[in-house]
């Protein structure tokens, strides 16, 4: 369907009017670097108009203008039904996202101040690099897809988005550079782990071969057109070249890559679109194919006059005037060319009684173990609609049995052996409005890191911007250290989160697998959150849920079957966030009510470990009154956690209850120890715990300040 339309619009719309869009583009893209005054040149250009300080990137502005002109007709001809979106890996081209936005008139109904006449296009060209937009790609210029600002997902977040849509094209623009990365070179075969796992979209991947990176030579550029072509065949994709400088060739080279590309999915070769222009195109001769052209060419053109010259010869070698009307709108002859304003998608439904049904949930798991419980509810979540679970190869060693009854696996399962291709495939598939998981190793979650915080940023751009809520990133970081060996133990994905203090971010320390399972309810319905749900999968204790919708609602409960009654001070307070604590303070529990029956005691269960926070910081973080309610004022306080103690210090922040709190939890024992050896050294053993309650109970009533 995608190469017919390409053929049909190639022969509808002349290459004259693609080529007067590119020619736009790029003079919107200079004027924003360069010009504070006169955007139009109405009068001859003198340095007054000119920034003092040119600020934004240009080479990669000149093959990605290409690229929207190109696509410019297909876009305006897709039916209805069908969707074609260009998500960008070069963030750099913010000028040419911006500039495009504006030519659709996309951009004046996101943003008032930049409507398509005078005003709007004398705000757009000045106004560069917005403090309300920003000077690179971002998810408030509409219109455009971007990966956030890390080099590598861009592939892999594109081919997440047509997962499980064969009415999708997402184009995604890879400069030559970001192919260096091991996510972007992991992309191009992981395809294959994707083959019968559904009805997919296209993805057709364009690289923008420039030569250049930021300060030199991109490797890829050093081999020949037939080292190139090998390297792509053989990983499955057959390369269609084109430089660019002919409109013409270049709408051609598009219909014969649409022609080659295949569904995501479908075993064969695919297609793969190499633009061969060089990296800054345009700027003055002496300075293409040099490091200068990655952002203003010209760094001084408003002090000297050389550069002056060549800036003003530049400008106005694209006519603006024949481009743009003196009110800001593109000339007619541009508008066969450019695609129109279409509907956003519709939001998302509010999610509503996700309490209700996740306390149902886990009500159905007591008493079974992990491995029974959380399969069936990923099979329930994937049988309500669109949904992904993504996993590095480790779906078996995490008892996560998703297979069906012929012990195939399932369709919505993926495993590839790479945790950043597991993330950006969720990521491209939950930033196009489904619902996804990536369960992985505890220990190997923080490869992805920089990805998350990534998307953590891009998200709150949206929420900043009002945007509609998106599903929510769920991980299950599972198969926890203190099961493993020393290389297996590694809880820092959520001590490095935490310490980002995005307020989406809810970290789940489920006390039990009835509580697992209610955690990924809850977690895997909500929209616009962050959650990390950590759980082992060999815990097998059990524990009452008589609080589980309190856990749910506030992150946080009191135990009463483990407590004594009353708002009176006990004399000790006992408090777990996750499982394995849980295990270990309610034995010491019971030992304490057993021998010590004289000892008022306090149990808490810690659901999520941001209700610990710093009241105002986080949704759910404690009043002042609820803190005192649940943590006292004077006891002495065990507070037991499965991942780093030194997380529970900094959520506690100013509210630290100081001496009287005792934090345990994972303490790297820097050689390989047993399971039982690691609990003792890190205190979570049943002797070291009771040696110090009773340590503390025995000690003075009143703790010095």
């Amino acid at each position: 369907m995608w190469a017919d339309l390409a053929r049909q619009t190639n022969c509808s719309v002349p290459d004259a009017s693609v080529a007067a869009v590119a020619d736009a583009l790029d003079y919107l893209c200079l004027a924003q670097l360069y010009l504070r005054d006169n955007p139009l040149l109405a009068r001859p250009l003198t340095p007054a108009d000119i920034k003092t300080r040119p600020a934004g990137h240009w080479g990669v502005c000149p093959p990605v203008n290409r690229m929207l002109a190109a696509l410019g007709p297909l876009q305006a001809a897709v039916p209805n039904g069908y969707e074609l979106h260009v998500l960008h890996g070069a963030g750099h081209a913010g000028p040419s996202a911006l500039a495009h936005a504006y030519l659709t008139g996309r951009l004046g109904h996101a943003h008032p101040g930049l409507h398509q006449d005078a005003a709007g296009l004398r705000e757009l060209v000045i106004g560069f690099p917005r403090a309300d937009i920003g000077g690179e790609i971002t998810p408030v210029i509409p219109g455009h897809l971007h990966t956030g600002g890390q080099l590598g997902p861009a592939l892999a977040i594109g081919q997440g988005t047509v997962l499980d849509a064969p009415q999708r094209l997402t184009v995604v623009l890879i400069g030559d550079g970001e192919c260096e990365t091991g996510t972007t070179a992991a992309s191009w075969l992981a395809t294959r782990a994707l083959y019968g796992t559904g009805d997919h979209g296209t993805v057709l991947p364009v690289v923008l071969l420039n030569g250049m990176r930021m300060g030199g030579p991109s490797v890829l550029s050093t081999l020949s057109r037939a080292e190139l072509s090998t390297y792509f065949n053989g990983l499955g994709h057959r390369p269609v070249y084109s430089d660019g400088r002919d409109i013409g060739q270049l709408r051609q080279a598009v219909a014969e890559a649409l022609g080659a590309a295949q569904p995501l999915g479908v075993p064969g070769p695919s297609s793969v679109l190499v633009l061969t222009l060089d990296k800054g195109h345009g700027a003055p001769v002496h300075l293409v194919g040099t490091t200068a052209v990655h952002k203003t060419p010209l760094r001084d053109p408003a002090g000297v006059p050389a550069e002056f010259d060549a800036l003003a010869d530049w400008l106005a070698s694209y006519q603006p005037n024949q481009l743009l009307t003196p009110s800001g709108r593109p000339r007619p002859h541009l508008l066969p060319a450019l695609p129109p304003p279409r509907p956003e998608p519709d939001d998302l439904a509010p999610p509503r009684g996700c309490v209700a049904v996740s306390a149902q949930v886990a009500a159905h798991a007591v008493g079974r173990p992990f491995a029974q419980v959380i399969p069936e509810v990923l099979q329930g979540y994937a049988e309500r609609g669109p949904f992904r679970v993504f996993s590095p190869d480790e779906l078996a060693s995490n008892r996560l049995d998703l297979t069906n009854e012929h012990g195939r696996p399932v369709p919505w399962a993926v495993e590839v052996l790479n945790e950043e291709l597991c993330h950006a495939w969720a990521q491209g598939y939950t930033e196009t409005g489904r619902h996804a998981l990536v369960a992985t190793y505890e220990a190997f979650a923080p490869i992805t890191l920089s990805l998350i915080q990534q998307q953590l940023k891009h998200r709150s751009v949206r929420r900043h911007a009002r945007l509609a809520p998106l599903p929510s990133l769920v991980y299950l970081l599972t198969s926890l250290g203190w099961h493993n060996t020393l290389t297996h133990q590694n809880p820092s994905l959520t001590s490095a989160l935490l310490a980002g203090g995005d307020p989406t971010l809810h970290v789940l320390t489920p006390a039990d697998p009835a509580r697992t399972a209610a955690a990924l309810t809850f977690a895997l319905r909500k929209l616009d959150r962050c959650t990390l749900v950590v759980a082992g999968k060999h815990t097998s204790v059990h524990h009452s849920l008589e609080t589980l919708d309190e856990e749910l609602r506030h992150g946080i409960a009191t135990w009463p079957h483990l407590s004594h009654p009353g708002p009176d001070e006990p004399d000790l307070i006992l408090a777990s966030a996750g499982d394995l604590p849980a295990e270990a303070l309610t034995n010491l529990a019971q030992q304490l009510r057993a021998e010590r029956p004289d000892l008022r005691l306090r149990y808490v269960h810690i659901h999520d470990l941001t209700a610990l926070a710093e009241d105002g910081t986080r949704p759910l973080a404690l009043t002042p009154d609820a803190f005192v309610r649940h943590f006292g004022t004077r006891a002495p306080l065990v507070l037991a956690t499965s991942g780093h103690p030194a997380d529970i210090h900094a959520l506690l922040g100013r509210r630290h209850p100081g001496p009287r709190l005792t934090v345990l939890g994972y303490r790297d024992p820097g050689r390989p120890v047993s399971q039982a050896h690691l609990r003792q050294l890190c205190g979570l053993d049943d002797a070291g715990l009771w040696q110090l309650a009773t340590t503390l109970t025995d000690a003075p009533k009143e703790i010095p300040a």
